[in-house]
């Protein structure tokens, strides 16, 4: 199956700083996004270090199976905890979400608030969770324990690449399909875009580096609060 993808990234009009990295390797067929935290020091080392690690350990072994992506993200965050602990008395952390396409089969490993997104038959799915203080509440709650949370740290990161034990990572496997668009983004798009609005472009039949302009101006349309980076696969 042929591959074309696009990535972009933009600091936006309020950062100073473009803490986001990206990843979109076609020989390796390795994509995805990194987005440094902004509330720690050091974030976009943070961010390039997990993305670096991860595309070493990916060219390592570039055929066959895919790796445990668990065991592999864990590692990730051990290269970053042990920057955090060089650099930054306070810690530093990422955002990482990826995926690895082997055999025509797509497979995703996901930590925070960044997304992945596909477009399929028309219907747009979002294949992630975000991590957040108030998803991770619902989530032990649906499981029958009693959590409570403070309202106002509700968007705060429950989980992240950078922190001391090992983290929970989520993950997605399945066949690849011919006309399957795939969107990897930081929250700077996915905040300020509504779930139309990204089905809109990604539908739209255009080159992925096209795509990715069009979402990028949007959300700086928008206010650009953050920077805004995205990874557009797309399967023919």
């Amino acid at each position: 199956m042929q591959i074309r993808s696009a990535a972009l990234t933009d600091p936006g009009k309020v950062r100073r700083r473009n803490e986001d990295r990206f990843v979109c390797d076609d020989a390796l067929r390795l994509y995805g996004v990194a987005d440094g935290i902004g509330g720690l020091p050091c974030g976009d080392k943070a961010a390039d270090l997990a993305i670096t690690t991860l595309r070493d350990a990916i060219a390592a072994s570039p055929e066959g199976p895919p790796p445990d992506l668990v065991w592999l993200t864990r590692r990730v965050n051990d290269a970053v905890c042990s920057l955090s602990a060089r650099i930054s008395p306070h810690g530093a952390g990422t955002t990482l979400t990826y995926a690895i396409i082997r055999e025509n089969h797509f497979h995703l490993a996901h930590i925070g608030d960044s997304r992945c997104y596909r477009l399929r038959g028309g219907k747009l799915l979002a294949l992630t969770m975000d991590h957040t203080v108030e998803n991770d509440a619902l989530r032990r709650r649906a499981a029958g324990e009693f959590v409570l949370f403070d309202e106002s740290k509700s968007e705060y990161l429950a989980r992240c690449i950078g922190q001391q034990m090992d983290p929970d990572v989520d993950t997605f496997a399945g066949a690849l399909r011919p006309g399957d668009r795939y969107l990897f983004c930081s929250d700077g798009i996915s905040k300020p875009l509504g779930e139309s609005e990204l089905h809109a472009a990604l539908a739209n039949d255009r080159e992925p580096g096209e795509i990715l302009t069009s979402l990028i101006a949007l959300a700086n349309a928008k206010g650009g609060s953050d920077n805004a980076t995205g990874v557009v696969v797309l399967a023919e």
